[in-house]
């Protein structure tokens, strides 16, 4: 038998409210109270979703609706109305749903984060002028010549010297994929390093020509593979990434004037992706090659930069062999290719030998 369930009933036409009772009468609803006789085809009532909380309203037809406090008795009700829970309903209703849900959000999210974001940022940078790269390239070395860098201390003929080795090697290129580029040597507070700014400022340190000896070779493998951070936009490509991440955070906290002013700073002290890590190490062979200079060059370097962060030296006797007094660990830098740690170096050395190898 089916039971009857007390209501409050709306016309749609006024604020009054009818008390009412309701009965299901076949595959009618049937709505009676004081004054008031009405019969709605069950097919026509819009059920509220179940909920563990509130009041629940269903619509009627034109404008009419059924309000009930008490939401157990409601639901018990409207089974016996033949109405079933979707599955959305039951999802949320099971803490394992629930559970599986916030995963598979989470692995959304990380996928999106991965792999979606890098993607439109690459397919974005084609809507971005070069003269964006330009302006912010600038701000940026102005922000590290401000708070990381001093004037380089190396003698301008070393300068020059060095500076047209690299020229040399890239006069092997074609012409039109040399990305427009200028050198800039300085004095690091943060040690060895070279790194690229968007809109063609590739900064090497005395640090790191000091580390290497001053040899020509390695120091052209180096700001070869700055160059391609340049050639493919990497910079403009990270900056397109976080600031896209900042937007979100900004329209959900209401700041936008961080976002814009730690663009400079951003750009200077990011790292990479493996991805953007293993496309400048490509340009850096293939610069190194055709300019007659073997990639092995790069396996040194590397393996110095190896060498100056291993907790100990060992020596002859087994001592320890002392630290330079400029000495910092990798992980204290947070600028270009010194950090090293994407990718990892092994796999960096075992690329550039293997580049080497090749004819």
């Amino acid at each position: 038998m089916t039971e009857e369930l007390g209501a409050e009933y709306f016309d749609g036409r006024s604020a009054r409210a009818w008390p009412v009772r309701l009965r299901r009468d076949g595959e009618r609803l049937r709505i009676r109270g004081d004054g008031l006789d009405l019969s709605v085809a069950l097919r026509e009532v819009a059920w509220p979703e179940r909920t563990r909380r509130g009041a629940r309203v269903a619509e009627l037809p034109a404008g009419a609706s059924l309000h009930c406090a008490d939401a157990s008795a409601w639901d018990a009700f409207a089974r016996q109305c033949g109405q079933r829970d979707t599955l959305v309903v039951r999802a949320q209703w099971s803490w394992r749903w629930v559970l599986a849900s916030l995963a598979a959000l989470a692995v959304l999210l990380a996928a999106i984060y991965q792999w979606g974001m890098p993607m439109a940022a690459q397919a974005a940078l084609a809507f971005i002028p070069y003269s964006v790269d330009e302006a912010l390239g600038s701000a940026a070395l102005r922000s590290l010549d401000q708070h990381l860098l001093q004037p380089s201390k190396l003698a301008p003929a070393q300068r020059e010297q060095l500076g047209a080795a690299f020229e040399l090697a890239l006069a092997a290129q074609p012409a039109a994929t040399v990305p427009a580029h200028h050198l800039e040597f300085r004095s690091s507070r943060v040690g060895a390093n070279a790194f690229a700014l968007p809109g063609g400022s590739i900064v090497l340190t005395d640090e790191l020509v000091a580390l290497v000896d001053g040899d020509a070779d390695v120091v052209t493998g180096v700001l070869a593979h700055e160059l391609g951070h340049l050639r493919h936009r990497h910079g403009m490509r990270l900056l397109v990434q976080v600031g896209a991440l900042g937007l979100i955070a900004s329209a959900v906290f209401g700041d936008f004037s961080s976002l814009l002013a730690a663009a400079p700073v951003l750009l200077g002290q990011a790292a990479y992706s493996r991805d953007a890590e293993r496309e400048a190490d490509a340009e850096s062979a293939r610069v190194l090659k055709d300019a007659g200079i073997s990639p092995a060059v790069m396996i040194a370097f590397f393996e110095r930069l190896a060498a100056r962060d291993r907790p100990e030296d060992s020596v002859a006797g087994g001592a320890s062999a002392p630290k330079p007094a400029d000495h910092r660990p990798r992980e204290a830098s947070a600028l270009g290719i010194a950090i090293a740690s994407h990718p990892a170096d092994a796999e960096r050395i075992a690329f550039f030998r293997a580049a080497a190898a090749q004819r």
